[in-house]
Order: structure tokens, then C-alpha cells, then sequence
């Protein structure tokens, strides 16, 4: 099914698509890329709340060991880590020596990057390390992580793989669009290499949410269309095997119907433009005040 398509179909659980419950499941390990804050932390809390063992991957140690803890002392479960900085190109040989000799059941490739704030392309700060970073840590990660965890999969003829894109994604998003563009690329990749390994026993979906109230949003307040990470995860991991490409939570689908089937591709970029020029203007008139 198509993102942009109303979400109807009855929840599914994630076990049922891996075929890995009882003893095989204990020897199966799931990897979360930026597992320590918002959509990441709770997609490695639901899946170990489903009895999972995790593979938690972010930048700083100390946030990884915290989540760790938590999620063994709740949950009861098996947690290993891995601290690297995804901005850089070098840290794949030590993941895929972590990851070495494990059977990975679920790759969540949910690291991530946005603006501080929206901007014009040639006014971002420091554009050219703005430029690679972007890349690195939104492009270039999905692509490696997917290398490294793929011929597993497929030498077992199972396997999931959740790409988070962002409804960003969808169409671009004037004032960002060097993060929307990196999320498009994200959608494209996941539905290729879907149609690619579909027939061999392998789920890779393109999850695309509109805001979700985490760090990177800067939403404090959660509403019924800006829901919590745990309330958007819960939701979107019931419709893994179902939608390959999916807007993950139902007043999500509605938003995705409006701006894709409804709404002219004129009118969304007007409206973007007009929405990120109001928050630029904001931003930078709050900065001039301190």
C-alpha cells in the first residue's frame, strides 16, 4: 500500500513476520541506530517490551549504558552496545565488528539529523561540514548499516529492516531542504531494495512520520497529530508486513492523504515555505535577544 492511502488493515504482530519466537527468538538480536533519544529509545523499548534482546547504537556511552540498564532491569532482556558518531565515515568497521557472529532479526536504521532551524541553502552556517555531516549521518548510514546486516538476512530468508525517513520526505521542504532531500532518499532506497528482496523473505519498510514530539522537534506538548515516540512506535510496528511504505500512525495517514492526493504539490511548497520563513524569522530575532 502506498503512503498517502488511509491505514485500515488490522494490527499485525512483529514476531509473526520473523517466524523467531521461542528458542530460536533467544538467540536473535535487534539493532537500533540512535537508540538513546525520542523515536529510536522507544523503538528499543517496545521491541525489548515484546521480548527482544537489543543492540542499542548511538554516540555517547554514557547515554547507551543508562538505556541499557533500563531496559534490562524492565524488561528483562539481553542489551549490548555500540558508541560511535554517525557524522563520521570511519566507525563501520568497528560496528560490523560488534555485530560480528550475531543473528540480527531487526535492523531499525532510525539515526538521524535536521536543521537547528530552518534556513535558506546558502545562509546555513558552516554549509560545507553541514553538507557532509547530513549526508553521513542520514544517507550514508542507512546505506552501510543495511550492508553490514543484509547477507545475513537473506542467507536465512528473513528479516526486517525499518528505515525511518520523515514525511519531509514526501515533497520538499523549502528552508529545509537538504535534510528533506536526504529523506527522500531514504523513501527511494527503502521501497528499491524492497521490490529487490521482497520475494527472498525480507521486509525493508520506508517509515515516514510527520512531527512527533521529541528532541530533534523541539515539541514539548504532545497532541493527537504530534504524538509521543511510544505512542507513534507502537502504532507504526503494527504495520510492518503490511505497508511498505507507511506514515506509521493513523492521523499521520490522514496528513499524508492531504498533502500527497489532495493537496496541490504548489500549494504544500507555499505553505511550507511560508511556515519555515515564519520559524526562521523567530529564531533569529530570539538569538539577536540574548
Amino acid at each position: 500500500m502506498r503512503t498517502g492511502q488511509l491505514f485500515l488493515f488490522p494490527p499485525r504482530r512483529l514476531y509473526e513476520e520473523l517466524g523467531c519466537w521461542g528458542m530460536q527468538r533467544k538467540r536473535e538480536i535487534e539493532v537500533v541506530t540512535g537508540a538513546t533519544d525520542g523515536i529510536g529509545k522507544s523503538y528499543a523499548e517496545e521491541l525489548a517490551r515484546r521480548g527482544f534482546s537489543m543492540m542499542l547504537i548511538s554516540r555517547s556511552q554514557e547515554k547507551l549504558d543508562d538505556v541499557a540498564k533500563s531496559l534490562e532491569s524492565t524488561y528483562k532482556v539481553e542489551t549490548k552496545t555500540i558508541a560511535v558518531d554517525y557524522s563520521h565515515d570511519d566507525i563501520y568497521p568497528k560496528i560490523e565488528k560488534g555485530l560480528a557472529g550475531l543473528e540480527i532479526g531487526v535492523l531499525v536504521n532510525n539515526v538521524g539529523i535536521s536543521y537547528s532551524y530552518p534556513e535558506f541553502f546558502l545562509h546555513i552556517p558552516d554549509l560545507e561540514n553541514f553538507i557532509t555531516t547530513m549526508i553521513n549521518v542520514n544517507i550514508t548510514s542507512v546505506c552501510q548499516m543495511t550492508r553490514l546486516v543484509l547477507p545475513r538476512m537473506e542467507a536465512r530468508a528473513k528479516g526486517v529492516i525499518l528505515n525511518i525517513s520523515s514525511a519531509s520526505g514526501m515533497f520538499p521542504v523549502p528552508l529545509l531542504t537538504i535534510y528533506s532531500s536526504t529523506k527522500a532518499f531514504v523513501d527511494f532506497f527503502s521501497r528499491g531494495l524492497q521490490s529487490e528482496y521482497k520475494c527472498k523473505g525480507i521486509i525493508i519498510q520506508s517509515v515516514l512520520p510527520f512531527f512527533v514530539a521529541t528532541k530533534m522537534t523541539k515539541i514539548r506538548k504532545p497532541t493527537l497529530d504530534k504524538p509521543t515516540p511510544e505512542r507513534y512506535v507502537a502504532a507504526e510496528l503494527n504495520t510492518v508486513g503490511l505497508q511498505d511504505q507507511t506514515n506509521g500512525y493513523f492521523p499521520h495517514a490522514v496528513m499524508g492523504w492531504v498533502t500527497t492526493v489532495l493537496a496541490p504539490i504548489k500549494l504544500v511548497l507555499c505553505l511550507g515555505l511560508r511556515m519555515n520563513k515564519a520559524q526562521r524569522g523567530g529564531y533569529l530575532r530570539r538569538r539577536k535577544l540574548r
